[in-house]
């Protein structure tokens, strides 16, 4: 006898398709085709087509894109050039040596600096980093074969996660030439972006706290709290950035961790298992850990009150897109701004 199937739950692809045809501003180009490609990512990472899931993708895309595949960033060129000569000084290459290397012809013709003063948007970008590191001995040296334009696609998405996560789970689509080129398709980018925001188990009773883990990584809320409480515990300021170990494997020990050693004797717990928990922080296992609950059992114990679980994390955005100060919390509220302007518009009967 045939086992049931799982019974669905959220809208179905119609209605869904319908909703986000409706919700999308009126002079986005090819609604019907976004509205595909959104339902298409929910349905492949079996997450339901419910409002809240809707509105997520589309407030995160909104903020991050405006609705645009691979959106132009104004002065890039410009950003271009910066890095290159950072990138020179770093590695101590002299910049004469770099400007003659990237005034070579690249694959079509035109040089590799042409192409960078005439480009628009981090597609191209990529795409001549990526030539310039695959065709030009210097390119392998200069960029230690790593293409320096981390995000892309309508979500903004890390390339490093997306690349990770086609490692981890099968992508639905053919790959064209690599995963780092699907990230900046508006399918692959809507995709491994919902990934990234909805795809992931999160102890979180607000859709902010995904918002805020969207831009500073998942858990980040979770973990900054975390941060919160050990600085309670501890009488120690702590940052509450979401990171709980220096992100360089060879860097000294990180202030969390500092924080966390002070207490081992009133915890009961080694150095070394403190630090074998907080590697943990980057899954959904670390709250269940012994560090994670003897620290906010401690802090409440000594505060008299119960500590919040997700505290959005305390982090200056750099990028050198940005022409003004911005932070995590900026993002994350703006964000949940966009999501519950778009229930309200689910909430409402469209016009005929």
């Amino acid at each position: 006898m045939p086992g049931r199937v799982a019974e669905p739950s959220g809208l179905g692809p119609t209605e869904a398709r319908e909703v986000i045809v409706r919700l999308l501003p009126s002079s986005t180009a090819d609604r019907a085709g976004w509205a595909a490609d959104i339902y298409a990512a929910l349905a492949t990472l079996e997450l339901p087509a419910t409002p809240q899931n809707i509105c997520a993708v589309l407030a995160v895309t909104d903020q991050e894109s405006g609705f645009r595949a691979d959106p132009a960033v104004p002065g890039l060129a410009a950003i271009a050039w910066k890095e290159i000569d950072r990138r020179a000084d770093g590695v101590g290459v002299p910049k004469i040596a770099v400007r003659a290397a990237l005034a070579l012809p690249s694959p079509g013709g035109r040089s590799y600096a042409d192409r960078i003063d005439a480009v628009k948007t981090e597609q191209q970008l990529s795409e001549i980093f990526e030539d310039f590191i695959g065709m030009v001995p210097l390119g392998k040296t200069f960029f230690a074969s790593h293409n320096p334009v981390r995000t892309g696609g309508p979500m903004q998405v890390s390339i490093a996660f997306a690349e990770a996560y086609a490692q981890a789970r099968p992508y639905p689509y053919p790959v064209r030439d690599s995963v780092r080129r699907e990230v900046f398709t508006r399918r692959g980018g809507l995709y491994f972006g919902t990934a990234h925001l909805l795809a992931y188990d999160a102890p979180y009773d607000k859709l902010l706290y995904r918002f805020a883990d969207f831009n500073a990584g998942q858990y980040a809320s979770r973990n900054a709290a975390f941060q919160n409480a050990l600085s309670v515990a501890s009488g120690l300021p702590v940052a509450l950035d979401g990171d709980l170990l220096p992100r360089a494997s060879n860097a000294p020990t990180g202030e969390t961790q500092r924080a966390a050693d002070t207490l081992a004797g009133r915890l009961r717990l080694s150095e070394a298992a403190i630090r074998r928990d907080l590697e943990r922080g980057a899954d959904i296992g670390f709250e269940k850990t012994a560090l994670h609950e003897r620290v906010f059992a401690y802090a409440q114990q000594l505060d008299r009150r119960t500590l919040p679980r997700a505290v959005v994390p305390r982090i200056d955005l750099q990028s050198p897109k940005f022409t003004r100060k911005l932070t995590t919390e900026w993002f994350a509220k703006r964000v949940d701004e966009r999501h519950h302007r778009c229930l309200a518009r689910i909430a409402s009967p469209p016009d005929h």
